[in-house]
């Protein structure tokens, strides 16, 4: 029997007894797979032997977060560029292939949007289906019918935010705004307007929630600078919150958290740093720290956790009752941090590195943003730098 496989076997037998709890299976060893991309680039990414990644949609631009439609249609954002501007779009992903891993038809659903970075699907009460789509500046949903190529209806706009603050370039301003869905009520992410301060607006480093037509809106959770990633599961919202820029190379962890309604998550006061809550010198507070909510799943300093998906238990796979999370990466690529898609278990232990190789000997070739389930064993994921959505499935 291979090594890889009796460590999984070990570890099923020691989860069997109640040793390893909820912990995701042992890491798998990572394998080289070659990469070539119509724009002529050729590099390698490393993961399991057992899988292999295909380059499924390409030229696109700042591509981010997924979504599936009411009638099972993939959809995903693009953001354009890092600038805030109004040429982001939303594509409609058509007609898939899994023999030859491609969409046979990519449309532009949406056109001419503020930095759209999330989009997500619900059906009312009256079987009526809606696409929300989240801009810098407002919350909009148009009508959704199935099949359709362009939006059923104007827009209507259900919330604004703040659409001001430092320039993507001083690290400060948050342009990105997130949705899900979670027991009938939406939740809206929406990240700080620098890098530490006070805000002035309670809705800034905070998680909003509101019924589906935006009444009865209010703060679910403050105090996280810039939760992009969310995800909504049995009942628990789960965020990704990137941390502060100024207090070192290896500190803030970025962080992952089982949001409270109510809680205070601590920015620009707080601070996690290798188990431990901290306070941050430039903002001191009475009575400090203690309060604050410890995280579920912690990742290496400006790794810039982003998108995340779950994987539920399925006997014999490789990827079960598990957390995958993309690390976007950070700015000073010697740190080496980030540029991963990472396992985490239900119980918020680190199952190590899935994929890898987006940073090699100095250079970048992507940075990977959303990662979306798609099977056993399968999922896409987003590169917002190159373009490209990547599809991960068992080897052929």
């Amino acid at each position: 029997m291979k090594p890889r496989h009796l460590l999984r076997l070990a570890a099923s037998l020691l989860a069997c007894i109640g040793l390893v709890g909820t912990a995701v299976a042992a890491p798998a060893a990572l394998t080289p797979h070659r990469i070539a991309l119509d724009d002529g680039r050729s590099f390698s990414l490393n993961l399991p032997a057992e899988l292999e990644i295909v380059p499924a949609v390409q030229g696109l631009k700042r591509v981010r977060f997924f979504a599936r439609s009411p009638d099972g249609r993939l959809f995903v954002t693009d953001m354009h560029d890092l600038s805030d501007n109004r040429r982001g779009r939303v594509y409609a992903l058509d007609d898939w292939d899994e023999q030859r891993a491609r969409f046979g038809k990519v449309s532009v659903y949406l056109d001419k949007q503020r930095n759209p970075n999330s989009v997500a699907f619900h059906t009312d009460a009256q079987g009526r289906s809606w696409l929300y789509v989240a801009n810098t500046d407002k919350l909009q949903r148009y009508r959704y019918r199935n099949g359709d190529l362009k939006p059923s209806s104007e827009p209507e706009t259900l919330a604004s935010f703040p659409d001001y603050g430092l320039s993507y370039k001083y690290g400060g301003w948050h342009l990105t705004r997130t949705l899900a869905f979670g027991d009938g009520k939406l939740y809206v992410s929406v990240g700080s307007s620098c890098n530490a301060c006070i805000e002035k607006e309670d809705v800034r480093a905070a998680i909003l929630q509101m019924n589906p037509d935006g009444s009865e809106r209010r703060i679910y959770a403050q105090g996280l600078r810039n939760a992009v990633g969310l995800l909504f599961r049995d009942g628990q919202l789960y965020a990704t919150n990137q941390g502060a820029d100024h207090l070192g190379d290896q500190k803030p962890d970025e962080t992952m958290f089982a949001v409270r309604d109510g809680a205070d998550y601590g920015w620009p006061f707080c601070y996690h740093s290798k188990g431990r809550t901290l306070t941050d010198p430039k903002f001191p507070r009475k009575p400090g720290c203690t309060a604050v909510p410890k995280p579920f799943a912690s990742f290496p300093s400006h790794a810039s956790a982003l998108g995340l998906s779950w994987f539920p238990p399925a006997d014999g796979a490789l990827l079960q009752n598990e957390y995958l999370v993309a690390l976007h990466g950070g700015s000073k690529l010697s740190l080496d941090h980030g540029y991963r898609i990472v396992r985490v278990g239900a119980d918020g232990r680190s199952g190590g590195e899935l994929v890898n190789g987006f940073l090699a000997k100095g250079k970048v070739h992507g940075r990977p943003c959303d990662v979306l389930r798609n099977g056993r064993d399968s999922f896409f994921f987003s590169d917002d730098k190159s373009g490209v959505i990547y599809y991960v499935r068992p080897k052929r």
